[in-house]
């Protein structure tokens, strides 16, 4: 039988994540999502998530310092190639400013991979705005230095909200990709590649940015229900709702409210995006009766990273600086204890498939 998809076939055990689609639970390393997000760091997450995997993985506070000097690394290594790489759109770009880093399997290999998203995708930002970029200040938290380097003064909370809610999510399409090649025996920056190149895709990580397109189509138009309304009699897809595994509520859409909940009023549009998220669930009811379509983390990610300061087109590169995080663990985890991947095909002639 072909499972196309691989859908309910299991290909790893891992001690890192559980994503339970009927009960509407994630559990990362024993930890429910609700402990974690808005209650621990994302580095404090980041120790969680290596622990077994790096023989000189400090305790977290030191963990937090050498991270705040990967960031000094990835900026001096790769400061006079930004001009160059602010020419072409930012997720391209951070790609290949990560690619310039060393491919080995150390703790400061990870931790320099770790940090480049979050040092790259500010710094790219401000060049193609006209700006120049600002050093990292290693002394700072994770998200307080991005926050602070992209140049705005708030939100760094919700920042590291969501990179803690974003950092792994079971054998997703980019940590399958990260694994695969992780199981070659390549470095960590090589799985690191394959897990931005799948991330890349809007069936995964570039899905967020539409749903401010959306919003903004629906605040021109001035009538929610009549815009929702349409775009599901033509086909369309409402961007923010449904998901490929939870069969609920999405767990990281609620800790991602909660997380906007906390930011000024004036930093974002959350009143508007709950009545067009009331409208949608109740459009959806009504014409796709059978299915469940719950609000999913990509609508409350948009919500959140464009009152942090990014642009749409930054949100997939910021995704990306929360799962580094675990597409590193998953790395470590198959390259210690996995054997090569190498999943069976079917061949079919071309005369059959004309039939």
């Amino acid at each position: 039988m072909i499972h196309n998809g691989l859908d309910d076939i299991i290909v790893a055990a891992t001690v890192l994540s559980d994503v339970d689609g009927a009960a509407g639970q994630l559990v990362i390393r024993g930890h429910s999502l609700d402990e974690l997000a808005g209650r621990q760091s994302f580095e404090q997450v980041l120790h969680l998530l290596w622990q077994g995997f790096f023989p000189d993985l400090p305790d977290p506070a030191a963990l937090t310092a050498r991270l705040g000097t990967a960031r000094a690394e990835v900026y001096a290594a790769t400061a006079a190639l930004l001009p160059q790489l602010a020419r072409r759109p930012v997720y391209d770009a951070m790609r290949a400013g990560a690619a310039l880093l060393g491919d080995g399997t150390t703790l400061d290999d990870a931790l320099r991979l770790a940090a480049a998203p979050a040092v790259l995708t500010p710094a790219l930002l401000r060049l193609q705005a006209g700006g120049t970029p600002l050093p990292p200040d290693p002394a700072l938290g994770h998200a307080a230095d991005v926050v602070r380097m992209l140049g705005r003064d708030g939100g760094a909370a919700a920042l590291d909200t969501y990179l803690v809610t974003v950092c792994d999510h079971g054998l997703n399409a980019s940590t399958f990709a990260a694994r695969v090649v992780a199981s070659t025996q390549a470095g960590l920056m090589s799985s690191v590649l394959a897990g931005l190149g799948a991330l890349k895709g809007p069936l995964h990580g570039g899905a967020p940015g539409p749903i401010i397109t959306m919003l903004d189509e629906i605040a021109a138009e001035g009538d929610a229900r009549r815009w929702l309304e349409r775009a599901v009699h033509d086909g369309e897809r409402l961007m923010g709702f449904g998901h490929r595994i939870y069969r609920t509520r999405d767990p990281r859409a609620d800790a991602l409210k909660a997380a906007v909940a906390k930011l000024p009023k004036s930093a974002g549009r959350l009143a508007f995006a709950e009545a067009v998220e009331r409208e949608a669930l109740a459009v959806l009811a009504a014409h796709k009766p059978g299915r469940v379509l719950q609000t999913n983390v990509e609508f409350y990610t948009a919500l959140l990273l464009e009152a942090v300061g990014f642009p749409a087109e930054a949100f997939t590169a910021v995704f990306a600086m929360g799962r580094v995080a675990g597409w590193l663990a998953h790395a470590r985890e198959q390259a210690l204890t996995g054997r090569l991947i190498r999943p069976q095909s079917v061949y079919v002639s071309e005369e059959q498939v004309a039939a």
